[in-house]
């Protein structure tokens, strides 16, 4: 995961490395370190723990230079200490890095480093890079990068700099993001648009194996035979109060907040580009996380209107090493909030070599999953910064339901009125979820009781099922609380065994006709001591000392997730903040999973 950020420019790098690196934090947060070329050398500043505590020593120990590398860690190799934070530098100190991603040759290349005398410092594989560099260096940094990436092997973003080239950055991307922003005062590299936004809204996306050459006045292209090539500057659209918390306590509050606009934005501006869905006979999504999540409730609104004979939902991380059965008459459909997703992207390149077609439903634009897959629909989410992801998974939604309505009327299974009474219902959704945001206090009151539970169980059935899976997910990303999600026709065939005093069992009914299933599941685990959440938007049933419930707007039975997963995401939240946790950083997690 990791995040990295470099600026070549006229002014103060420090305060632009440290500021930008603020704004990666949610990529990784076991360690922070900066590097700046100054007048003596480079001058470098590493500290395990939070970005703050890197603040503290910067305080403590000023730098100044118009040339840095900065970088923000999620450890894979070696502990989270000062020794294994980045910017690392070869042992002449004469080459300087920061990498995101893993190389899975360092053993065998430090093996050869170390024969040659080269003595290593830390127990990361990102270290090889910069000894391998200082290595091969023999006067041209260009060539020395394309000689060092050649010798890689894995996924690397890279940010280089070298004491012989006092005013040259150069950046090298595979399989992880890299952008270059210009601007009138420098220019830089980031992992993400966040980091730079503050400072330019003009960017260039990185392909993998292209080479950046930056300085104050320039960026040039370079592939890896070093032969230059232009490249289209792009204009991001977000603005700089987009990224900002906004008065919020949290970024994982504000986005909730920010469902409605986003969710609307969605509906209105998803290009729904459509491949021919009457040549395929089978239909496979495939994501990570919430993403999956997604994809689990998408499957009931695509098996319920378009009818086809087969639709499957994988595991990214699982459809790689399985051996699918998809060919070219197959549609797989790739969800991904980044487009960076490692597991996501692999599988999509899995899907192409055996011929399927790929659509990606992703949130950045010039991400690699939106230019590889064959076909994209962009969702209107904007930065999410907050680790555990809510707007991003609720336009996700929207996009899915979108996107079965209209396969379904192109297989003429739904007439066009019954497509537009869909679509009209869904246009119904920024409204009612703007009804339930501004009415959370028993959310947020019922939720600081619930602080003290060991664990929490969420149960559904059909679409229900789907989103308590995301409600699960949420609570423990973010709260710590054990938590599962059970389909409520399950749990008599072995989970209920896990129900106690004490066990709060939330419980979501927004499918009519299961309701007095569900009810039937509840009073089940309340007669062995449970106390019940129930989030229904069906009739009200009396409250009890163990029954409580939250009433949603009425919708449509397929889109009622969008509904339901607002409240999960409140309650996740605000049991978290009761325990006085870091949400928008939990423990051991990253936003952008980069890495397998």
């Amino acid at each position: 995961m990791c995040g990295i950020i470099g600026y070549a420019g006229s002014g103060n790098a420090v305060p632009i490395i440290v500021e930008g690196l603020k704004k990666l934090e949610y990529r990784g947060y076991d360690s922070a370190g900066i590097a700046i070329r100054g007048a003596a050398g480079f001058e470098v500043v590493k500290q395990k723990g939070r970005l703050a505590a890197l603040e503290g020593r910067i305080k403590d120990s000023p730098l100044k230079g118009s040339l840095g590398i900065g970088h923000t860690r999620w450890a894979t190799h070696g502990e989270p200490s000062d020794v294994n934070s980045h910017p690392h530098l070869g042992s002449g100190s004469r080459i300087a890095v920061v990498h995101n991603g893993i190389i899975e040759n360092y053993k065998q290349l430090k093996e050869r480093l170390e024969r040659r005398g080269i003595v290593f410092a830390s127990q990361t594989d990102s270290e090889v890079i910069a000894q391998l560099a200082e290595y091969y260096y023999d006067g041209n940094l260009l060539d020395t990068v394309i000689k060092t990436a050649n010798a890689l092997e894995g996924s690397y973003a890279l940010g280089i700099m070298c004491l012989e080239e006092p005013d040259t950055l150069v950046a090298v991307k595979k399989d992880n993001p890299l952008i270059v922003g210009v601007s009138d005062t420098g220019n830089f590299i980031a992992s993400d648009i966040p980091a730079i936004l503050e400072h330019t809204n003009k960017v260039y996306y990185l392909n993998d194996k292209e080479i950046a050459v930056i300085t104050e006045k320039d960026v040039r292209f370079f592939n890896m035979d070093k032969e230059p090539f232009g490249k289209e500057l792009e204009t991001i659209t977000w603005s700089v109060d987009s990224a900002e918390k906004g008065g919020f306590a949290h970024f994982m509050l504000k986005e909730i907040m920010e469902q409605p606009k986003v969710v609307k934005e969605t509906i209105n501006s998803a290009n729904i580009e459509l491949p021919d869905i009457s040549q395929f006979n089978k239909l496979v999504i495939t994501a990570c996380g919430s993403a999956y999540n997604a994809g689990v409730v998408s499957k009931y609104v695509f098996e319920r209107l378009c009818r086809l004979p087969s639709i499957e939902v994988e595991l990214a991380s699982e459809f790689r090493y399985k051996d699918a059965v998809v060919d070219d008459k197959t549609l797989v459909i790739l969800i991904s909030q980044s487009g960076e997703t490692a597991d996501t992207i692999a599988a999509m390149r899995e899907a192409k070599n055996k011929g399927a077609v790929t659509l990606s439903i992703v949130n950045v634009v010039g991400s690699t999953i939106a230019k590889e897959a064959d076909h994209t629909i962009y969702t209107a989410a904007g930065p999410e910064i907050a680790v555990a992801t809510t707007k991003a998974f609720s336009t996700q939604l929207i996009v899915l339901y979108m996107l079965a309505i209209k396969f379904a009327a192109r297989l003429n299974r739904l007439s066009p009125e019954g497509e537009a009474e869909l679509l009209a219902e869904i246009a119904t959704l920024p409204g009612k979820i703007a009804e339930i945001l501004e009415s959370v206090d028993f959310i947020q009151k019922y939720a600081s009781e619930c602080v003290g539970y060991k664990s929490i169980f969420f149960i559904g059935r059909n679409i229900d099922y789907a989103i308590a899976l995301e409600g699960s997910l949420k609570l423990k990303e973010i709260s710590y609380i054990h938590s599962e999600a059970y389909a409520g026709g399950e749990l008599k065939h072995g989970t209920i065994s896990l129900v106690e005093e004490n066990t709060l069992v939330v419980t979501i009914s927004c499918c009519k006709r299961l309701h007095s299933k569900i009810l039937s599941n509840a009073e089940q685990v309340i007669s062995r001591g449970a106390k019940v959440l129930l989030v229904a938007n069906t009739n009200e049933v009396e409250s009890t000392d163990k029954l409580s419930q939250i009433r949603l707007p009425e919708i449509h039975e397929l889109f009622s997730p969008s509904l339901s997963v607002v409240v999960l995401q409140l309650f996740s939240y605000y049991v978290a903040a009761n325990k006085g946790l870091d949400i928008d950083k939990p423990r051991n997690l990253a936003k952008s999973v980069t890495v397998e």
